[in-house]
């Protein structure tokens, strides 16, 4: 289960995206019968956003988005054309913005940042289900 969009900077990209990604949950839910949750529908659609943002951000040209269901976690997928990877900043109380890696890794249950022959390629990993206690799936804490 699949969905991908290329994205352009016409100033609702980043809005078509996250309607998208919840659009996508939505048929995985009803056409395939794989549970998601209100919290993996949510996160999801702030992932998409916050990694959409950056591409338009730091790169000129065209994003694509790609989402797909793999095994219980959905993976969103954002290319863009620059190569320069990412680094999450230290952590700084008067930083205002530049927040949006440190959210999206702190979200995922799983991220990493590729080089590609033209730009790079993001995935952040997002569980579906929550544990049946209620604790949410995803990285624990230390």
């Amino acid at each position: 289960m699949q969905t991908s969009a290329a994205l352009v900077a016409d100033g609702e990209d980043i809005a078509r995206g996250r309607r998208l990604a919840a659009d996508f949950l939505t048929r995985v839910q009803a056409e395939h019968g794989i549970p998601v949750s209100q919290r993996a529908m949510d996160l999801t659609r702030l992932v998409v956003s916050e990694l959409v943002t950056n591409a338009r951000k730091y790169a000129p040209g065209p994003v694509l988005l790609d989402l797909r269901i793999t095994g219980s976690v959905v993976e969103v997928v954002v290319w863009d054309s620059d190569p320069v990877l990412p680094v999450a900043r230290a952590a700084d109380a008067g930083r205002v913005g530049q927040h949006g890696l440190e959210i999206v890794m702190a979200v995922s249950q799983g991220f990493e940042a590729q080089r590609e022959p033209v730009g790079k390629r993001i995935t952040a990993r997002i569980a579906l289900a929550d544990d049946p206690d209620g604790a949410p799936h995803g990285r624990q804490p230390l």
